[in-house]
């Protein structure tokens, strides 16, 4: 079966991301599920699209609170409710992160999916 990355708005590809990790992220670890959502920032801007733009600054309004983190400690923070103060996550933790991560990620995009169609 064939898919059309391509084709899929960014909610869709995410999702399929998500669903197939080990495709598109070698070991399916945090960090380079977070390599990867960089790239495709960079990516996306470099070619004219938005990107990831405003992502941290939704995850910080999501959250309540802000910190030096970047949108990898701000995913940290709200995944991690029992308090997150070390990089070095156990593999529970980290499943825990990338779930959350894949969830805001979707709620990120709809926002601006909603916020696009009503302009």
């Amino acid at each position: 079966m064939t898919v059309d990355l391509a084709g899929m708005t960014e909610r869709e590809y995410f999702a399929h991301v998500a669903k197939r990790l080990g495709m598109f992220v070698v070991g399916s670890k945090l960090a380079g599920v977070e390599g990867f959502l960089d790239g495709y920032d960079e990516h996306a801007r470099r070619h004219g699209g938005p990107g990831l733009q405003g992502w941290r600054e939704w995850l910080v309004a999501r959250r309540g609170q802000d910190c030096n983190h970047g949108w990898q400690g701000q995913v940290r923070h709200i995944a991690l409710t029992g308090g997150w103060k070390k990089w070095d996550l156990t593999p529970e933790e980290e499943s825990r992160v990338i779930e959350v991560l894949f969830e805001l990620l979707d709620e990120f995009l709809a926002e601006r999916e909603r916020l696009e169609s009503s302009r």
